[in-house]
């Protein structure tokens, strides 16, 4: 069985929607939804949960929620221009250097607020031997064989992929992007490469229903009338 490290990245700047992290949705601070479904996981596979911060006010909130916050992150990983994988990778020498065993990292963005601990379950499933990443993904509306196109160096448009020859949108080939609610990240692999590098990842499709990344006021508005809903 997989020995997760959790890691929950949360810092304090957000510029899109300002201290969105412990910002309430529903009644609730926005990070409340992640650790909720975190813990749940937990509860199913072991593992160890680590926020990681560089914001007090967030580990207070996230402590009100039931959760440890043992570890700060650096105030110098603080910035909006701060990698994911400097974040990751620093919290990972941080449970190393804990005692804190782990064989697979998986990141959960507090910006994901429908994503379910069985969402977490079944990306950990789709994560096997040979695997750089599992990652949750949602089918685009926008597809390059169909509705998607660019400019020739005359610039004419053309179709982004394939002949440009599809006239029913049901015969395309499926094609999906990142939604950002899990990503299952093998260490080894992140030590050596950027997570776009990743010549093996695998995915696990959620319903777009669940696939909401607050990132601006309007995604904000359309979450807080699912939550009512």
């Amino acid at each position: 069985m997989l020995k997760p490290l959790y890691i929950i990245p949360a810092r304090g700047g957000s510029k899109g929607i300002p201290r969105k992290n412990i910002k309430a949705l529903g009644g609730r601070p926005l990070i409340a939804y992640t650790i909720d479904a975190a813990k749940e996981a937990q509860s199913r596979t072991g593992g160890y949960i680590l926020l990681s911060t560089d914001d007090a006010e967030i580990a207070s909130v996230a402590r009100e929620c039931g959760l440890d916050t043992d570890y700060m992150r650096p105030a110098e990983l603080g910035s909006d221009t701060t990698g994911s994988r400097e974040i990751i990778l620093d919290a990972m020498d941080w449970a190393s250097a804990n005692g804190i065993d782990y064989d697979c990292v998986v990141l959960l963005q507090p910006t994901s607020p429908f994503r379910t601990a069985a969402d977490i379950i079944c990306c950990l499933d789709k994560f096997t031997d040979g695997t750089d990443m599992a990652v949750t993904v949602c089918e685009t509306d926008s597809n390059p064989y169909y509705t998607l196109f660019e400019t020739d160096s005359e610039g004419y448009l053309h179709i982004s992929k394939g002949d440009g020859l599809y006239t029913r949108r049901q015969d395309v080939p499926p094609v999906y992007e990142y939604n950002g609610a899990v990503y299952v990240i093998n260490p080894d692999s992140l030590r050596r490469m950027p997570l776009g590098a990743f010549p093996h990842r695998v995915p696990y499709v959620m319903p777009k229903e669940r696939s909401i990344d607050l990132d601006t006021p309007e995604q904000w508005l359309l979450a807080e009338y699912l939550i009512k809903k």
